[in-house]
């Protein structure tokens, strides 16, 4: 597991470190040192959203607003799904640790062997850019200042990955 995620964040590095632009769907997209995200590409915020309503929005809220209460565990010891809106703690976290997250499930991803939670761990159930296309489209709704302060997030892991 360990050379896993060592070959994940190196060719994560790779992709993000060499490239000045992103070419998706024909569109160009400055890429940010780090970013997995896309805020700005509105056919990826547009795909996002839909997904979001699909597979997320049951738990996560129509409106990002996560379930009530969701700081207290519920009565089976979980706790209910966070806010993905600018109240939750979604952009203190990096894109590489969304993504991973969310792909892998927390225990796998943070090698957390007895972490339970009621989040669906998505490797086989959305691609890479379905993932990619869910956290572009909640990005794209948080003030400017967050996502700025995310970027900054971003460029920090990156750098610290780097040396």
């Amino acid at each position: 597991m360990e050379n896993f995620r060592y070959y994940l964040a190196a060719a994560l590095l790779v992709i993000l470190g060499g490239a000045g632009w992103w070419i998706y769907q024909g569109q160009q997209v400055v890429a940010k040192p780090g970013a997995l995200f896309f805020p700005e590409d509105i056919q990826l915020v547009a795909k996002g959203q839909e997904l979001y309503g699909a597979r997320c929005a049951a738990c996560h809220g129509v409106n990002l607003e996560g379930a009530a209460d969701w700081k207290t565990p519920g009565a089976d010891g979980l706790l209910p799904a966070p806010p993905h809106d600018e109240t939750g703690h979604t952009w203190h976290h990096p894109d590489e640790m969304l993504f991973g997250i969310t792909k892998f499930g927390l225990a796998e991803f943070a090698n957390l062997e007895n972490f339970k939670t009621n989040m669906p761990i998505y490797k086989n159930i959305m691609s890479d850019e379905e993932i990619i296309a869910v956290f572009s489209y909640i990005k794209s709704t948080w003030p400017p200042e967050i996502q700025a302060g995310h970027d900054e997030l971003n460029r920090q892991n990156f750098e610290a990955k780097s040396q």
